[in-house]
């Protein structure tokens, strides 16, 4: 029996410099399951777990499915992503870029994104067997974000708003910011980052468990193969 409450698919860098900054930068490896010592930021700054407490128990990943609790059993899901990682391409962006996404920050792809779309929807789609139905609860709490109708439709047919063509991939690095804030936080995490990667080359799948203390961590990496 698994002790994980819920189960994702993720997009997670393989082991390198950006791994290892994402890593740093968020306070919890959630490829080794350890927490790390994390980056320090100027003194003028809020400390940065107050700044990146809302993504650290994610670990550093993009969705691709995202968190849900398992209807069926855990071996049949993981060869159900097996079996997806094998029919599934990899996909190639131009690169990734730091982007401010409205109070919050990430690193987004920049050019052709249709191939990580691509791998994303069947992620979505084809797993969806493995979804426990959300609970009404689950749903409003959803909706208090304010949603379209498009949304409206995606997260009752697939528990999520922002899927397949409401989707947009990124490597989430803070939660929200104050606004008399956001140019020096974002200042500090350039001065963090690694070179990144040109192209950015999305070539595995990781499946990843949330575990009893509410934080994930992977179960299986898949390379994409089809």
């Amino acid at each position: 029996m698994s002790d994980h409450s819920r189960y994702a698919v993720y997009f997670m860098p393989p082991e390198g410099v950006l791994q290892t900054f994402g890593a740093r930068w968020l306070g919890w490896d959630a490829v080794t399951g350890t927490e790390v010592a994390q980056t320090a930021l100027p003194e003028n700054l809020p400390p940065i777990e107050q700044i990146t407490g809302a993504p650290r128990k994610y670990g550093f990943h993009g969705t691709l499915k995202p968190p849900f609790r398992l209807q069926g059993s855990l071996p049949d899901l993981e060869a159900a992503v097996a079996a997806l990682a094998g029919r599934t391409a990899p996909a190639r962006s131009a690169g990734l870029a730091l982007t401010r996404l409205g109070r919050w920050f990430a690193l987004t792809p920049t050019g052709d994104i249709s191939g990580i779309g691509r791998i994303a929807a069947a992620c979505v789609t084809d797993l969806d067997a493995f979804r426990t139905p959300a609970s009404e609860a689950e749903l409003d709490r959803r909706r208090k974000a304010g949603l379209t109708d498009r949304q409206e439709h995606h997260l009752r047919k697939w528990g999520y708003p922002y899927v397949l063509d409401q989707f947009r991939f990124h490597l989430t690095l803070t939660g929200k910011v104050d606004k008399d804030r956001l140019d020096a936080v974002e200042a500090a995490i350039r001065d963090a980052l690694p070179p990144l990667p040109e192209p950015f080359v999305m070539a595995d799948i990781c499946l990843c468990g949330e575990r009893p203390d509410g934080r994930f961590e992977l179960i299986h990496r898949y390379a994409l193969t089809g």
